[in-house]
């Protein structure tokens, strides 16, 4: 068996689309997330250490297809939270019922402003 090399990865960061970019930033912004960075094209969202590049990109066929998911430790605290963010805002938002799935994970998944979709899971 041949040894792999050690290429000493350190982090991945996905590059998630943005519709309305301002609009976005807010979203995440009230979700919880920190902006680390910002320019106009280009912002640097975290949240516990985890990271994402929010960009100012849409193309419709990407952004429906772009789905992130977020393994927490508790997907029923997290979805309390996130529909009240719904409820109490003006975001548009899609958002579905935490439930356990056959691959053993309790999840729920919403829609961001720009149509992106998250996976909110724990492993059950």
């Amino acid at each position: 068996m041949k040894n792999k090399l050690d290429l000493g990865i350190i982090d991945i960061k996905p590059f998630v689309p943005s519709k309305d970019y301002t609009l976005s930033l807010n979203f995440y912004n009230a979700m919880g997330f920190s902006t680390l960075w910002r320019d106009d094209q280009l912002a640097l969202m975290a949240y516990d250490g985890f990271k994402f590049f929010l960009q100012n990109f849409y193309q419709k066929e990407f952004a429906e297809n772009f789905v992130m998911h977020l393994l927490v430790a508790n997907a029923d605290d997290w979805w309390i939270k996130t529909n009240q963010l719904f409820i109490t805002t003006e975001y548009p938002y899609t958002i579905t019922e935490p439930e356990d799935k056959e691959w053993g994970m309790r999840e729920f998944t919403f829609l961001d402003p720009s149509g992106v979709l998250w996976r909110i899971a724990n492993n059950i």
